[in-house]
C-alpha cells in the first residue's frame, strides 16, 4: 500500500507542476510589466499601437487568435521579435509598420494564411530576414517597403503576385529569385533596392508583367527577361547604372512603355534571343536616355 500511495503522490506532483494554459494575449515592457489591455480573442485594430515600451508579446495558446487587426502593433519601436501563432489566418494593413527594432518575425504556417497585406512590415528597418510561408499567394503594397536591413528573403512557389512598392527601399537586399508561380510584378516593386545585384527568373517562369519602375534604381548588372513576359512597363530598369547586359527572350514589342533602359550602363548590350528579327536599338523609345546600345539578334 505504501508503494501505491507513493505512486499516487508522484502523479499529484507532476500534474501540479504543469504550467497554466495561456488563454489571453498580453504585451509587456522590458521590466515584465503589462502594457495595454488584456485580449481574449482576435487582436483588435490598434491594440497596442505606438506603445513604445512594448518589448514582448505573449499570444493565447487556445487558438482563439485568428486575426491581427490593422495597426495592432504599429509603431511599437521597442518590439524586437514576434512569433505569430499558427492559428492566425489574416493580418491587417500596417500590423507591424514602424516597428524599427523588429529584427525577427516568424509568420504562421496556417494553410489559410494566404496574404501579406499592404504595409504590414513597412519601416521595420532592423528586420534582416524573413521566411514567407508556402500558403501565401500575394505580397501586398509596401508589405516590406523601407526594410533597409532585409538582406535575404525567400519567395515560395505559391506566390502569384508581388504588389506595388512591395520591397521598395530595401537597400540591403542583395539577391532575389522570382519563382515560376509569380505572374505579375507590380510597379516599383523593387525600386531603389540599391544593393540588389541579382534578380533571377526560373526557366519555367510565368511572369507576364514587369511593372513601371519595377527594378529602377537597383544594382543589377545583368538580367534575363523570360519568354513569358508580354508587358514591360516604362522605366522598368531606369537608372540601373551597372546594368550592362540584358538577355531578352521576348520581342521588342513587349516593351510597352518608354525608357525601359533609361540611363543604364554605357555601353549596354541587348542579347535578343527571341524570333523577333526587327529588334533594333533605334526603334521607339525603349532605349531613350541610352545612346550607346548594341543589339545582338537571334541568338
Amino acid at each position: 500500500m505504501a508503494g501505491i500511495g507513493y505512486g499516487v503522490r508522484l502523479c499529484s506532483l507532476a500534474v501540479g507542476a504543469l504550467p497554466s494554459p495561456i488563454t489571453t494575449s498580453r504585451a509587456f515592457d522590458s521590466g515584465g510589466g503589462q502594457v495595454g489591455s488584456t485580449n481574449t480573442g482576435d487582436i483588435p485594430e490598434s491594440w497596442v499601437q505606438d506603445q513604445t515600451t512594448v518589448t514582448s508579446v505573449t499570444f493565447a495558446n487556445d487558438n482563439s487568435v485568428t486575426s491581427i487587426g490593422t495597426y495592432a502593433f504599429g509603431g511599437c519601436t521597442s518590439l524586437a521579435s514576434i512569433t505569430i501563432p499558427n492559428s492566425v489566418t489574416s493580418m491587417g494593413e500596417y500590423a507591424f509598420s514602424g516597428c524599427t527594432s523588429l529584427a525577427t518575425a516568424t509568420l504562421p504556417t496556417n494553410i489559410n494564411f494566404t496574404s501579406i497585406g499592404g504595409y504590414t512590415f513597412r519601416g521595420c528597418s532592423a528586420l534582416t530576414t524573413i521566411t514567407i510561408p508556402n500558403s501565401v499567394t500575394s505580397i501586398g503594397t509596401y508589405a516590406f517597403g523601407d526594410c533597409a536591413s532585409l538582406a535575404s528573403i525567400t519567395i515560395p512557389n505559391s506566390v502569384t503576385s508581388i504588389g506595388s512598392y512591395a520591397f521598395r527601399d530595401c537597400t540591403g537586399l542583395i539577391s532575389i529569385t522570382i519563382p515560376n508561380s509569380v505572374t505579375s510584378i507590380a510597379g516599383d516593386a523593387f525600386r531603389n533596392c540599391t544593393s540588389l545585384s541579382t534578380a533571377t527568373f526560373t526557366p519555367t517562369s510565368s511572369v507576364t508583367t514587369i511593372g513601371i519602375r519595377a527594378f529602377a534604381y537597383t544594382g543589377l548588372s545583368s538580367i534575363d527577361i523570360p519568354s513569358s513576359v508580354n508587358d514591360v512597363g516604362s522605366d522598368a530598369f531606369r537608372y540601373c547604372a551597372s546594368l550592362a547586359t540584358v538577355l531578352c527572350r521576348v520581342a521588342q514589342s513587349a516593351f510597352t512603355g518608354s525608357n525601359a533602359f533609361y540611363d543604364t550602363a554605357s555601353p549596354l548590350t541587348i542579347r535578343a534571343r527571341s524570333t523577333d528579327a526587327s529588334w533594333t536599338a533605334g526603334t521607339g523609345l525603349t532605349f531613350q536616355g541610352n545612346t550607346n546600345v548594341t543589339v545582338i539578334k537571334n541568338l
